[in-house]
């Protein structure tokens, strides 16, 4: 069934029917097209647009499609052009003349805006619900982690000591704020659009603001030509949504050099792991690889988002089409690749003596050998000539700045006396840096308490 053709006198070709059809992605939102002409026609029936028997029959037949979709005694055909037809010729099928009466006051424009609106505003909520769980896996390891002591990087090269917990409590602000976007999304697209026509609204009284909120919207959008061309809130989604992959990409990398025998800082559980078909003793951290090759996906659905909007006048064209395969498969990348992520982290055990002898191996103690001579009356600028000689002397004799003796201190400064091993070791180095956001176990313990009450919150 076709929602127009009255002042056609051929066929569509087949091939154009084909290239014009939507049936075979837009099935996904066919729950959200029925609860957009629910609520319409609820709003039909309140104005006087149609009588109450009407609005019964048209209720009572959507309720039925929605169901036999559901319990799958009804699929959704290839033969239609889109959902719309599929939905409103299945009506019209079961109720008669009362079905023709669903399209009163609407356009296919508006309706398709109110659908994908409808879909992504619950994609939203889907994706924050992943995400929330992913920090309490993060924070739980967050807690259980203070004094688990581990090398910082810059440069990827050791910097200084920190926590296990510090360090994923990066990540935790990462995600935190990627749930905070998500929110200002949905925030900002949720008004509706159903009501605004092809592009110029509808001589019928329709009450606009009634159907807003039969369908959780906060208010209808105030222009309709806007209103059937805006997909500015996909274009978001995409970019909120290309963050987060970044953000797992980024992990995943960190993943994939601590599962490596150079650091052997991790043991992934054997249940997110695989195997090589001719190597043995191969364990892959094949998820954290896949998870950053996904990352590039959802960046294309971006600029393809972005690409396809720039040259479209107003208001409604059908390149508009083109919003949903792309950001159906970067919603289902997303949810997958965070729903994964989440079930690796979570199973994933932490070496502790190996990070703790890493940091201790990699100099990241030398600023606080540093430090040591600035407090005992030495310049910086001195201090950290000297202790670039006790890091060289170090690299010579193939040891770390904790295995030197007293006496090799003070061959290079006289100034060293026995609390310089106390002042070095990794516990005074991490928990001397107190100061806000710092790996301290004090500053941590504030930081975990505040990410305590957001997530309960």
């Amino acid at each position: 069934m076709k929602l127009w053709g009255g002042r056609f006198t051929k066929e569509t070709n087949k091939l154009v029917d084909n290239f014009n059809a939507s049936i075979s992605f837009d099935r996904k939102f066919f729950k959200e097209d029925i609860e957009g002409s629910m609520a319409h026609v609820k709003m039909l029936s309140k104005q006087g647009i149609i009588t109450s028997s009407e609005e019964d029959a048209i209720l009572k037949g959507l309720e039925s499609i929605l169901s036999d979709i559901n319990e799958g005694r009804l699929e959704i055909g290839d033969e239609h052009e889109d959902i719309h037809s599929f939905v409103e010729s299945n009506l019209i099928g079961r109720i008669g003349e009362p079905g023709k009466k669903l399209h009163t006051g609407r356009s296919r424009n508006d309706q398709v805006a109110l659908d994908m609106k409808l879909y992504v505003r619950n994609e939203i909520s889907e994706m924050n619900l992943l995400l929330l769980h992913f920090l309490k896996t993060i924070h739980n390891i967050m807690k259980d982690n203070t004094d688990t002591y581990m090398p910082g990087f810059t440069h990827l090269q050791k910097a200084q000591p920190v926590t296990l917990a510090h360090h994923l409590g990066a990540y935790f602000e990462m995600f935190k704020r990627d749930r905070s976007r998500l929110a200002d999304t949905y925030a900002r697209m949720n008004y509706c659009p159903l009501g605004s026509g092809a592009l110029a609204g509808t001589t019928y009284p329709l009450d606009r603001e009634f159907t807003s909120s039969l369908l959780g919207f906060k208010g209808a959008t105030n222009n309709s030509m806007d209103s059937v061309s805006d997909r500015d809130y996909i274009v978001e989604f995409l970019s909120d949504m290309s963050l987060i992959m970044m953000h797992l990409s980024r992990f995943s990398e960190e993943i994939i050099l601590w599962n490596s025998n150079e650091y052997q800082f991790i043991d992934i559980d054997d249940s997110y792991s695989t195997g090589s078909s001719i190597m043995p003793q191969k364990k892959n951290p094949d998820i954290a690889e896949l998870v950053r090759g996904k990352t590039g996906r959802v960046y294309g659905a971006l600029m393809s988002m972005l690409t396809t909007l720039k040259g479209i006048p107003l208001a409604y064209n059908k390149d508009m089409q083109e919003d949903k395969e792309f950001t159906f498969d970067a919603i289902d990348t997303v949810k997958g690749c965070i729903s994964l992520f989440d079930g690796m982290l979570e199973t994933m055990k932490f070496n502790k003596e190996n990070m703790e002898s890493s940091a201790k191996n990699g100099f990241t103690n030398a600023t606080d050998a540093a430090d040591y001579l600035v407090n005992h009356g030495v310049a910086f600028r001195d201090a950290h000539g000297i202790v670039g000689q006790l890091v060289l002397h170090c690299i010579e004799r193939g040891i770390s700045l904790d295995d030197m003796t007293i006496e090799e201190f003070k061959s290079i400064s006289p100034v060293f006396e026995d609390d310089i091993y106390e002042a070095i070791s990794m516990k005074t180095c991490v928990e001397k840096r107190n100061t806000t956001g710092a790996p301290g176990a004090q500053a941590m313990m504030e930081v975990i308490a505040r990410n305590e009450e957001y997530l309960n919150n």
